[in-house]
């Protein structure tokens, strides 16, 4: 009956709604602003030593944890470096799996598709996109060490301490 403004339902669509497992406090929420630049450089890997290390030798291992956050705890990160090494074992082409995670992370950040398509960047630099989906989800304020359900752990712990704790009854005897 009505025509829904959606930016304005947005803007002025009240508090937002308390954190629970279904509503994960780290998602990103939809936006209708144009996409914006990734944190870090492709071949800022560097910037990260111990991850750069641990990607170089062990790829599955970073795509593990990415594919948990990029989830939101839907994968396991042992699942999906599970899944990881088995293709690169197989086919030799992990890549084909990787960028479908690098697709999903920059939607769901609205992060621009550079410096090539995701395929691309995975099948000639996958280390690279690797180390950078890494940096950039760590620069959003995630610990990918801790997994999805340790962020959210922290992440609700932060806020149910900042309420005072409540007492029942009065003074007794």
């Amino acid at each position: 009956m009505y025509s829904s403004n959606s930016t304005y339902d947005q803007k002025y669509s009240g508090p937002p709604a308390p954190l629970s497992s279904n509503n994960p406090p780290f998602r990103a929420q939809p936006r209708t602003q144009q996409e914006g630049p990734w944190s870090t450089g492709l071949c800022g890997c560097f910037d990260d030593l111990p991850n750069c290390c641990i990607t170089c030798w062990c790829p599955c291992f970073t795509f593990g944890q990415i594919a948990e956050i990029v989830d939101e705890g839907a994968t396991t990160c042992g699942a999906s470096g599970a899944i990881y090494a088995l293709i690169a074992a197989v086919t030799g082409c992990a890549c084909c799996y990787s960028c479908t995670y690098r697709k999903k992370l920059r939607n769901q950040y609205m992060l621009q598709e550079s410096p090539c398509g995701d395929c691309l960047v995975h099948c000639f630099c996958e280390q690279c996109a690797l180390c950078q989906e890494y940096r950039e989800l760590t620069n959003r304020g995630f610990d990918l060490n801790k997994g999805w359900k340790g962020n959210l752990q922290r992440q609700n712990y932060g806020i149910g301490m900042a309420t005072a704790p409540v007492f029942e009854g009065g003074m007794s005897k």
